[in-house]
């Protein structure tokens, strides 16, 4: 049966003050009023059944994502007491997956991106679920077609198409965030897909490759599913590292029993993981400038000035470019919109410096 796992967690503290510890950027109304989370379960909302899919969150925000999401069954929302990266977000509902349905296809999809149009990647769901339904030894992923030679994402390099799904090719290495120039050779090759951080896998076969690439973490996640009231005992204990360096990249190398191949997304795809990526999402007025709230821009362009402070307040910028004026009613930052990565550094120094509860 097919089954979705939504990862939800992390922090998103490279859009402080918007998103802090206590409010996480997928839990934010960020696009149309609605939270990135709420947007990916609604992508997904009659694929399966809703009691087919389930959230993995931090801990502390359970009680907000079934606020947002009251669909789902409480069961259905595993929170995770300490993050420890992509594989145990994966690996955890994999194991809980296998054991309610021992042929359980599950796709993982990330709550933390905006996708359009939607009907285009539902339809490209819907063929990497056929692919793993058909092949017990595939890790799909999915590869979003370029349009410009992006430094912020990682790569993926084809190989040959499948036979049965010639729109799908294998996957033969996992390249890293590039230089400019070699993101620019990769866009003109044609041979690579940016890296969507999405997969599709029958959880039989992704905790087989567990078992033989990270033994530990298998033994752990099998014993989590079977006694959940362990759960604040075993996870911060496990190996943290993410689902690409322990399983998809020594797969696409030859290690493990698998193969990985890759549908592709040929969408409009944005990663919201900072402000230029949010800037690109609130609209723009005629010189430039994303705004949100009450705000009043003079002689400035090509900025991103966001007014969440206290009701009656004003966000008021003279001769700015190219900046970030992010205004809630705990913080104010001002960066500039390229130096925009900074963010977690500062956020890092916030918390050593003023207190953690403003970080």
């Amino acid at each position: 049966m097919r089954h979705v796992v939504i990862m939800a967690g992390g922090s998103g503290t490279r859009l402080w003050p918007l998103s802090r510890k206590g409010e996480p950027k997928q839990l934010l109304e960020l696009v149309d009023g609605k939270s990135l989370l709420r947007l990916a379960y609604e992508r997904v909302a009659g694929m399966v059944p809703d009691a087919n899919i389930l959230v993995c969150c931090g801990a502390a925000y359970t009680d907000v994502v079934a606020r947002q999401l009251p669909e789902l069954p409480q069961e259905n929302l595993l929170g995770e007491p300490i993050g420890r990266d992509s594989l145990n977000a994966v690996a955890w509902p994999a194991a809980v997956l296998a054991q309610r349905d021992p042929e359980a296809v599950m796709a993982v999809l990330t709550a933390d991106q905006i996708i359009t149009p939607v009907d285009e990647f539902t339809q490209a769901l819907d063929v990497a679920y056929q692919i793993a339904e058909s092949d017990d030894d595939a890790l799909v992923t999915f590869g979003v077609v370029p349009d410009s030679p992006h430094t912020g994402y990682g790569y993926l390099k084809r190989g040959e198409a499948l036979s049965a799904f010639p729109q799908a090719s294998a996957i033969t290495e996992f390249k890293e965030k590039p230089s400019l120039e070699v993101a620019q050779e990769y866009l003109a090759s044609g041979q690579y897909w940016w890296n969507s951080g999405m997969f599709v896998w029958q959880a039989a076969t992704v905790l087989e490759q567990l078992r033989q690439l990270v033994p530990q973490t298998h033994a752990s996640v099998l014993e989590l599913a079977e006694r959940p009231e362990r759960l604040g005992e075993i996870y911060p204990e496990l190996e943290k590292i993410s689902v690409d360096y322990a399983i998809m990249e020594p797969v696409s190398q030859g290690r493990g029993s698998a193969h990985v191949v890759a549908v592709p997304l040929n969408i409009e795809w944005y990663d919201l993981g900072g402000f230029s990526a949010l800037a690109e999402q609130i609209a723009h007025d005629e010189d430039g400038n994303a705004r949100e709230g009450v705000t009043v821009a003079l002689d400035s362009s090509n900025n991103l000035i966001i007014n969440r402070g206290r009701p009656g307040t004003v966000v008021a910028v003279a001769g700015l470019t190219g900046m970030v004026v992010c205004v809630t009613e705990q913080a104010t930052l001002v960066v500039p919109i390229e130096q925009s990565q900074r963010v977690k550094q500062l956020v890092g120094l916030v918390s050593e410096q003023v207190g953690p509860e403003l970080a």
